[in-house]
């Protein structure tokens, strides 16, 4: 390897930036967290169906997923503290409209719209991009701790929301996140500001350089299989994430035991996403990919079956140290193969068509529910789209392969 790969963009700031971004995202991950964990209750208050909470959700995820490929285009031209700080407050404004909403209409406009397409959309994609810029050597390890978000919300949000949601209500439990986000997500944002050093060159380009194409396909090819990927496994991963605490409780267990459950999938992916980004930096991000999505796989068959409270817990503690090291492989391999010119509106377009498989996966959860009555079907018919990403993400490695290409970004 010459000199100008052995050099590296690494600089201690980074470190704030990372861990900055991983409380910034889980802070924001608190407003689908509740939507979830009170799904039953907002479903009474709203006409008595759940497909209508969860259809808020699949907006809350289409909006986010559309609204971060804009997003990451603002993050490119002005840099992150912009868009995140807009972001922050179309969080709390969107809880805000929430708290208040007296019907579905005003209950979608504030999770599709405001918390969705206007603010969350800035919570994880541009943030994503941004740490890419900041990392080379340990890049997997940097964007896993972001991604990680998710598992540290999940950690502390389902409890908190659950006990306060039983005692105040789920609207009263919106207006008071929305006051505590208010108070720390905009002294966050200002830690992010800084712009990253200039990136030095490195094997990342010659692979993407190549006549114009990707792993010598024309990049449209490579970008839409990841896209179709993306949706497979993300479409499977929502149907346990957003209904496992309305399927505990139609097993016959208390709320609060359901959203423990959640926690323990959130905890063990808290802590399993920070190892697979480390695995990644070791092996690739397409080779931890499979093993993230071999184990989903599994796990949607298993959830499919349980139905003790026990089994519960432990394929819950199973599915998040499996599904863990799938997202954060993305943009890895976004940065791998794409010119760095492009990450940030093609992270965006990523989380976009994810969150386009979460609503997909969330809604026909709920529909198939109200359908048959059990989730079983639900879980069995995520294993079809889990299969589809493995299948593209295998086709892509192996190409990467046959081609002699790193799969390390250094």
């Amino acid at each position: 390897m010459s000199d100008s790969f052995s050099a590296s963009v690494e600089v201690r700031y980074g470190w704030v930036v990372v861990w900055a971004s991983l409380v910034l995202n889980a802070i924001a991950l608190g407003a689908p967290t509740l939507l979830f964990v009170a799904l039953k209750p907002i479903a009474a208050d709203l006409g008595g169906e759940r497909w209508v909470p969860s259809f808020a959700y699949s907006l809350l995820m289409v909006g986010t997923g559309i609204g971060g490929v804009a997003m990451g285009w603002w993050m490119d031209k002005r840099g992150i503290i912009q868009p995140i700080l807009f972001g922050s407050v179309m969080i709390c404004l969107g809880s805000l409209v929430a708290s208040q909403s007296e019907g579905r209409w005003g209950f979608w406009v504030a999770n599709g719209l405001l918390i969705g397409l206007l603010g969350k959309a800035a919570m994880i994609a541009p943030l994503v991009a941004n740490a890419t810029r900041w990392f080379d050597r340990r890049r997997g390890l940097a964007i896993a701790i972001i991604a990680s978000g998710q598992g540290l919300a999940g950690a502390v949000w389902p409890t908190v929301f659950g006990h306060l949601e039983g005692a105040v209500g789920w609207k009263e439990t919106y207006f008071y996140y929305a006051v505590f986000a208010a108070v720390t997500m905009l002294p966050l944002c200002w830690l992010i500001r800084p712009r990253p050093p200039a990136a030095p060159p490195g094997p990342i380009r010659l692979a993407a350089a190549r006549g114009g194409k990707v792993l010598e396909w024309p990049p449209e090819l490579v970008q839409g299989a990841m896209w179709l990927a993306v949706i497979g496994c993300c479409g499977a991963m929502a149907m346990p994430i957003v209904h496992l605490v309305a399927h505990t409780s139609d097993l016959g267990y208390a709320e609060e035991r359901g959203a423990e459950v959640l926690s323990v999938l959130m905890v063990a992916g808290f802590f399993s996403r920070i190892a697979f980004g480390m695995l990644s930096d070791r092996i690739g991000a397409a080779p931890t990919l499979l093993i993230g999505s071999a184990c989903q796989l599994v796990m949607m068959i298993v959830f499919s079956m349980v139905e003790s409270l026990t089994g519960l817990y432990v394929a819950a503690l199973l599915f998040g140290l499996g599904f863990a090291g799938i997202m954060p492989c993305y943009p890895l391999l976004l940065r791998l193969w794409f010119p760095v010119s492009e990450i940030g509106w093609r992270v965006g377009a990523q989380y976009m068509f994810a969150g386009a498989g979460m609503a997909i996966g969330g809604t026909l959860a709920g529909y198939i529910f109200d359908v048959t009555g059990s989730y079983a079907p639900a879980f069995l018919s995520g294993v079809a789209f889990n299969a589809m990403n493995f299948m593209l993400i295998a086709m892509l490695h192996l190409r990467s392969r046959s081609l002699g290409l790193s799969p390390r970004a250094v």
